[in-house]
């Protein structure tokens, strides 16, 4: 199952799929979608007849449940919130351990070949693309996207997930690839050697790339491998006549072309998953566009970010949370426990990990080294390391181990100078994209562990045994 029509099967058979007709491109249909993210139990939305459009459809939501995301990653659809959690544990190791087993599979038969549009033809708003927020300064075809390049000598293949609006009334879209990333690496690799850079990008597809492009796959490992990793067997792919690029055979919409230093059009602002918008209209490297390839009436996987919880703010929380707890695992640091990035700070901003306490210093270490981990670096604001007793999934006992076992003056370092992004609303305007970032030990300090202050709350053991005497009463 490597197709999103398969996929949108599945979720409608498990009762997780709503269908909506008839809303406008222009910011209605992300109200609606904005809306139901913050339901509880928020279904997937799949937007049809959508107003000035006969044809072409929107989907949002796609990795917002237990079940849909366990579904996406191949671990299963009926399990709930801790099932999920409980069964990526040692996974995101295993993927990219496994990954490169999983190479892409050419073939030369697609339905994404049905409609092939030369260059000098395209228009990307024959697609009905929204305006998703009211602020945004214009309609983005790329959220869901997965915006494909190489390495021009090592040919290493990426798949990144960046924003991209439409430009120059359909015949072009802006790339904004976050600097550092890999796939805006192996741009300006392109650029240095050769004065442009091939692009290929999918709109949509199977949501397990969506979780590859958004989230920090190892170096050297091509998203399109990993995904074939999550998914146990190989990706078919057709190769781009224009670029020679891979291609995701399963897609509903893509595009390929080239970026050129010089070509530039102005993007931005855009309602970002740090809940604001992201600065000024500037100018971004605007695609070339020499082919584009679209099933019949077909699908765009949209992934609109916003204010926390937003699409695929429950996604990233989990695949995070996994993949930071899997390499504190796998550095040798004894002890670990858990590790979650809270969705509130949008799965990156604010992490906490949980430690078996076993020496002075412990702490610190596990505190420092989560902070600048290649899963967890990008723009993280807050590390906060908590003893054992305390569940690091739930913000009211890390912020109550932080109020009560946390002294600010000692146990607080601010670390300066580390990776920001320009998305950051605290940034100044024109300033490098740094930021600070504070590694907080809110541990009981480890030489008064024994003499410190018992928690006052009934033994597990007991409260379980009277939960089940009293069910009838505690039951929600």
């Amino acid at each position: 199952m490597t197709d999103l029509r398969t996929w949108l099967e599945r979720v409608e058979g498990f009762g997780e799929l709503r269908h909506v007709r008839g809303a406008h491109w222009d910011t209605e249909l992300g109200a609606i979608a904005e809306l139901s993210y913050q339901r509880p139990n928020p279904k997937a939305m799949l937007f049809d007849d959508i107003a000035g459009y006969p044809s072409g459809r929107v989907l949002t939501g796609s990795t917002g449940s237990a079940r849909r995301l366990g579904l996406t990653l191949g671990l299963g659809d009926d399990l709930d919130d801790a099932g999920v959690v409980a069964a990526l544990r040692g996974k995101p190791s295993t993927w990219a351990a496994t990954a490169r087993d999983y190479p892409t599979e050419t073939v030369a038969e697609s339905p994404l070949l049905e409609n092939v549009v030369e260059g000098a033809d395209v228009d990307l708003l024959s697609l009905p693309v929204p305006r998703w927020h009211a602020g945004d300064g214009g309609r983005y075809i790329g959220t869901g996207c997965l915006v494909i390049t190489t390495d021009p000598e090592t040919k290493d293949v990426n798949g990144g997930c960046y924003r991209m609006e439409v430009v120059d009334e359909g015949r072009s879209a802006t790339i904004n690839a976050v600097p550092g990333k890999h796939g805006a690496q192996h741009i300006q690799r392109w650029f240095d050697r050769h004065g442009r850079a091939p692009v290929a990008v999918s709109f949509g597809h199977h949501p397990v790339l969506l979780v590859t492009g958004g989230t920090e796959v190892p170096t050297g490992i091509s998203e399109l491998e990993y995904a074939g990793a999550i998914l146990g067997e190989r990706l078919p792919v057709l190769l781009g006549e224009h670029t020679g690029l891979p291609i995701p055979a399963g897609s509903e919409v893509a595009i390929e072309g080239w970026l050129r230093p010089d070509l530039m059009r102005d993007e931005g602002p855009f309602g970002e998953w740090t809940g604001y918008y992201s600065g000024k209209r500037r100018p971004a490297p605007a695609l070339e566009i020499a082919r584009m390839y679209h099933r019949d009436d077909p699908i765009l996987l949209g992934a609109p970010p916003g204010k926390p919880p937003h699409d695929y703010s429950y996604m990233r929380t989990v695949m995070k949370s996994a993949m930071i707890e899997d390499a504190l695992v796998g550095s040798g640091v004894p002890g670990v426990r858990g590790a979650w990035a809270h969705e509130a700070g949008g799965g990156r901003l604010f992490i906490a990990v949980s430690i078996e306490h076993r020496y002075a210093g412990h702490a610190r270490q596990v505190g420092h080294l989560a902070a600048q981990l290649p899963a967890a670096a990008y723009m993280n604001r807050y590390v906060v390391v908590v003893d054992d007793d305390v569940d690091v999934a739930n913000l009211d006992e890390v912020v109550w181990a932080m109020c009560t076992r946390c002294d600010p003056a000692r146990d607080i370092d601010i670390v300066p100078g580390t990776w920001g992004s320009k998305l950051d609303p605290m940034l100044v305007e024109g300033a490098p994209p740094y930021n600070s970032r504070a590694v907080v030990d809110a541990c009981r300090p480890f030489e008064r562990r024994e003499v410190f202050p018992k928690v006052s709350t009934g033994d597990p053991d007991y409260l379980e045994s009277v939960l089940t005497k009293w069910a009838e009463v505690l039951a929600p």
